[in-house]
């Protein structure tokens, strides 16, 4: 059972990542203010200037984000 569980968190993490790309491209391409999809773009940049201004905590948020995120590709 808990196998399954994380097998969905698993689905839906994979889902949620590549909605996100699409909402980057799509901010992109056509503007920020896109019906369902939102700022995107906008969001991203105020989270990497909350991280970067976090100073050493900021960094340690990013690098788990990062091993997050490669161990999920591996």
């Amino acid at each position: 059972m808990l196998n399954q569980v994380r097998a969905w968190i698993n689905l839906l993490t994979d889902i949620g990542l590549s909605l996100i790309g699409l909402g980057i491209v799509l901010g992109v391409l056509i503007g920020n203010n896109l019906p369902f999809v939102g700022n995107v773009v906008g969001n991203l940049t105020a989270l990497i200037s909350s991280l970067g201004s976090a100073g050493l905590v900021g960094l340690i948020a990013l690098g788990v984000i990062i091993w997050l995120l490669r161990s999920r590709s591996a």
